[in-house]
């Protein structure tokens, strides 16, 4: 099979990308083609959206802890997922399932590729990154058993079909590292990608230089990258934007776009539905929303366009549907119904709270500039359905721990009432997301999820991604009817950079974006 066909099949390409995607592809190129790349120069960029687990001096260039999600600097994948959310061939040469089962992959591997060492990637180093990734990567886990087939041709055994494996493969946990004990691996910060860690701050700056050896021949095109965390710290990221310290700034305020979008010093890209925020809604014993008809009422009183008229300037938001599908998705489906205060109170009444409901803190953290914002306009449009709540910003640093607490109740450290951001993905990973065992769908469990997991089974081992789509759509209804999590609303992700800056598009996935093709005029 081609990899242009088996891309066809296995594929669920959301089909909506940057917005330079829309114009004709003649015209877009004559343009590229009148400046020819030049080498070398430094990029210096402030990210607002950081990683959030906490790097210190032992494992700050591992890669599941440095600055932020942006991996692709350091390291490569077998696929990569591009701006259109389609999956590509990375590191590999070769997915595709040995039968219909989907549950057994061959992996063929691009041979040639060097780690920043000097050392030849080799089915060893996959078999290695995925013994330590399927441990410690929730979308790993799936990963029973992952084996070397020769030198470069790896087999991945699952725990079930998923006819959208390659997904899993270009996650930012599924980096390929060189081979080494799991206890050590990936401290060293070694990957294949187009540049090498120089040196780290812990949860602040990366400094990153080209790589010679790059597989990719002829490029990078810049020497040197400057990664610099200003989470929280909007103001100050554009104002060292402005004052020449950054070329970029990744991840601003929708609101921050009308400072720039008429100085003919900055160019704006921007990625539509890149992002949401997931309300996970605890389920342990004493929790009102054990109760579906609050889970329900809670839903159906937050006035989402308020949120996206506010917190995002009306056009560069958009309402969730309380699934962990964004609205760009073909397989999104709306919620049915809308806002409806008044069916709010009556289910209200009918789970003993005639005169409305004092819910626990609301908690969240600011891992983007609008979402002190956001929460402000859904703790006050509760109130209209007789939810009162207040609502409490945490500090990022340890917020996983936080907000995640355990699930043992006799320990008195459950899972939180608490919000987190959640990207563009797959239908496949997207909707996974509300499986029992996770925190975010606050361990929800009963006869719908039962279905709602046997529907999701279904579709993982259905290869044609119209059928797909039909069992999606079921899965959804179940959310709007259940209501595990609430995902009011999203929003489209921004960049702010230099005129000089070129061949810089933002991507939906914002752990995906590559800097390969970068340079500066």
């Amino acid at each position: 099979m081609s990899n242009i066909l088996r891309r066809d099949v296995f594929r669920h390409g959301v089909g909506v990308g940057l917005m330079v995607a829309s114009l004709d592809p003649i015209l877009l190129n004559a343009a590229l083609a009148q400046e020819t790349p030049k080498r070398g120069g430094s990029l210096v960029l402030a990210q607002l959206s950081a990683n959030r687990r906490s790097a210190d001096a032992s494992n700050a260039k591992h890669p599941y802890f440095i600055v932020d999600a942006n991996t692709r600097a350091q390291w490569n994948c077998l696929t990569w997922v591009n701006e259109r959310l389609e999956w590509e061939l990375e590191l590999a040469s070769k997915v595709e399932p040995t039968d219909d089962k989907l549950n057994v992959w061959d992996v063929t591997l691009r041979e040639g590729v060097m780690f920043h060492n000097g050392r030849e990637m080799t089915a060893s180093d996959v078999v290695s990154s995925f013994e330590y990734h399927r441990r410690n990567a929730p979308f790993a886990r799936q990963i029973t058993k992952v084996e070397a087939q020769g030198k470069y041709l790896t087999r991945f055994t699952l725990d079930s079909g998923n006819s959208e494996f390659p997904y899993i493969l270009a996650e930012y946990n599924s980096v390929i590292m060189p081979s080494a004990p799991l206890e050590t691996i990936g401290l060293s910060g070694i990957g294949s990608g187009p540049f090498k860690i120089v040196s780290t701050d812990p949860n602040r700056s990366i400094i990153m230089e080209r790589f010679d050896g790059y597989w990719r021949k002829g490029f990078p095109y810049l020497d040197r990258i400057e990664l610099h965390n200003r989470e929280g710290q909007q103001e100050a990221a554009l104002n060292g934007l402005r004052a020449g310290q950054f070329d970029a700034v990744l991840s601003i305020d929708p609101r921050a776009l009308l400072q720039f979008q008429s100085d003919p010093a900055y160019d704006i890209e921007s990625a539509k539905g890149g992002y949401s925020f997931v309300i996970q809604l605890p389920k342990h014993v004493g929790s009102p929303f054990l109760d579906k008809r609050v889970r329900q009422a809670f839903a159906m009183a937050i006035d989402r366009e308020a949120i996206v008229r506010i917190a995002y300037g009306g056009k560069h938001g958009w309402v969730g549907n309380d699934s962990h599908l964004m609205i760009t998705d073909p397989s999104f489906v709306a919620r049915p119904g809308g806002r409806d205060v008044a069916k709010a109170k009556r289910l209200l009444a009918e789970a003993g709270y005639p005169n409305g409901l004092s819910l626990p803190t609301l908690y969240f953290s600011p891992q983007l500039p609008e979402v002190p914002r956001y929460f402000q306009v859904l703790q006050q449009s509760v109130k209209d359905a007789g939810f009162t709540m207040a609502i409490e910003e945490r500090p990022n640093d340890g917020y996983i721990q936080f907000r995640s607490g355990e699930s043992d109740v006799g320990k008195g450290k459950f899972h939180k009432f608490a919000m987190t951001a959640v990207g563009s993905r797959n239908p496949g990973i997207s909707l996974y997301r509300m499986r029992h065992d996770y925190v975010e769908s606050g361990h929800w469990s009963g006869p719908e999820h039962d279905r709602y997991m046997s529907l999701y089974a279904q579709a993982m081992v259905t290869r044609d991604a119209s059928k797909r789509k039909q069992v999606y759509g079921q899965m959804q209804a179940i959310l709007h009817e259940e209501v595990p999590a609430v995902l009011p609303a999203g929003g489209d992700t921004f960049l702010v950079k230099k005129k000089n800056v070129r061949n810089m598009p933002f991507h939906p996935q914002i752990w995906s974006i590559t800097y390969d093709k970068i340079w500066k005029a």
